[in-house]
């Protein structure tokens, strides 16, 4: 399959087989779309009106050249290749507080309640138990991944303290070393707490949605006020003492704010470098979801965003936005393109009552609870159903070029909409390849 588009203003095409990335010019792009549509197209009869004969033929010919060399319309059939069963789990979303100290209006989590009306925190006890499980649990694997998360895990930052230094512990008696990550309102970022987890965190996510009037809007205090002022300042703070490495500013553009190119480059004017504004996953009968209407004016500013990207990062104000990272000369193995984030599989939620669910969008979900850390219990059957929920076994991405990039879409959303882990959510399908297609052709102009 080669999927021919337009992007950032240039011409491009990608050959799914092979994952060749190709940028044209407009000969090249009308005689590939020509020989698309048949391959054995006269195709300098087709473009007599638009190209010279002798350019067209000796266009034909490279082209041609690059499908005998393996580079162009190869295939893309891989239904021969399955994950392995290794039954591992090598990550773990560990759920450090079920409270927040936001009351952000469109949490998954419901505030951090998880819907479950039963605001708790995890304890030492029970952390140790998760720590304990997912080390018996993930057979050879020396690199094991802990994310702290929420809720707002810095309300239970001294647990968080002891479960760092039990892991730590652990690495040596089990050759493991475990790579502790921290998801986070800032709210409660003092200098201890920013000294403790430079110290100790591999990577720190850090939420903030842009603009003041855009994150206040959607991120308000208990008592209703804009949360942007507490936190902004923190912030910077943060990421000078971790020297602008291994965390990013993750956001979320709504309805409300369509023309979110504008938060993205006000928090890259602010000197942060790692990005990412997600856009939000609800329900369209919310006023501030994004809806089909809106999908022209969501992709002209993801058109906007990458022009500016490109020249922001040529002109000096060098920064990193997650949705246009792509590596186009290794990335990830085939089986992680397969199987992606590995919720279910590789990957687990544990509560602070230590249920075990896929991911921490799964916690409270019915039929999708998988066991307890503190009795050692693991349904495998459930983890085989999102192992073999792989990209090649969902009938509607055998036909999308981007399936080995966004390897299926995530499960969780999925189920909400369609009630299956199976069947991506179409939104989501869109979006990302609208932004794989900015990425590629970002690519092609830095590398150029």
């Amino acid at each position: 399959m080669i999927h021919l588009f337009k992007a950032v203003g240039r011409l491009m095409a990608l050959d799914v087989g092979s994952g060749a990335v190709l940028s044209l010019d407009e000969i090249a792009y009308d005689c590939l779309a020509a020989l698309i549509d048949n391959a054995d197209a006269d195709v300098p009869a087709l473009l007599q009106d638009r190209y010279p004969r002798a350019e067209v033929e000796e266009t034909v010919a490279e082209l041609r050249q690059l499908m005998e060399d393996g580079y162009l319309n190869t295939s893309d059939d891989y239904s021969n290749v399955a994950p392995v069963d290794t039954g591992v789990v090598k990550a773990m979303c560990l759920h450090a507080a079920h409270d927040c100290n936001l009351r952000c209006k469109y949490c998954f989590a419901d505030t951090g309640e998880y819907h479950m009306r039963n605001r708790s925190m995890l304890s030492v006890e029970t952390g140790k138990k998760a720590l304990d499980w997912l080390v018996a649990h993930s057979g050879k694997r020396h690199n094991l991944e802990v994310d702290f998360f929420g809720g707002e895990p810095l309300m239970n930052f001294p647990v968080i303290k002891e479960l760092v230094a039990y892991g730590r512990s652990l690495e040596k008696d089990h050759d493991k070393h475990f790579k502790f990550t921290t998801t986070t309102n800032a709210l409660n970022m003092t200098d201890e707490v920013m000294d403790f987890l430079n110290q100790e965190m591999d990577n720190v996510v850090i939420s903030i949605d842009g603009r003041k009037e855009v994150h206040d809007r959607m991120r308000p205090t208990p008592n209703g006020k804009g949360s942007y002022d507490l936190i902004i300042d923190k912030a910077k703070r943060f990421v000078d003492k971790r020297g602008q490495k291994q965390y990013y500013l993750r956001g979320t553009y709504t309805g409300y704010n369509l023309d979110f190119s504008k938060d993205v480059l006000h928090l890259a004017d602010l000197g942060f470098e790692q990005l990412s504004i997600e856009p939000v996953v609800t329900s369209e009968t919310n006023d501030y979801a994004i809806k089909e209407s809106d999908l022209p004016t969501v992709y002209d500013e993801y058109e906007k965003l990458g022009r500016a990207y490109i020249d922001y990062r040529k002109n000096g104000k060098w920064f990193n936005f997650f949705h246009f990272m792509v590596d186009l000369t290794g990335g990830p193995c085939l089986k992680k393109r397969l199987t992606g984030c590995g919720s279910g599989n590789e990957y687990v939620a544990v509560t602070p009552e230590g249920d075990i669910y896929p991911c921490h969008q799964f916690v409270g979900r019915e039929g999708y609870l998988m066991g307890s850390v503190l009795n050692d219990t693991f349904d495998r059957n459930i983890q085989r159903k999102f192992q073999q929920n792989h990209v090649l076994a969902k009938e509607k991405c055998s036909q999308c070029w981007a399936r080995f990039y966004c390897s299926g879409g995530c499960a969780a959303n999925a189920q909400a909409f369609n009630g299956d882990i199976s069947k991506p959510y179409d939104m989501e399908c869109k979006l990302e390849q609208k932004r794989l297609e900015c990425a590629m052709a970002i690519y092609a102009i830095e590398h150029e």
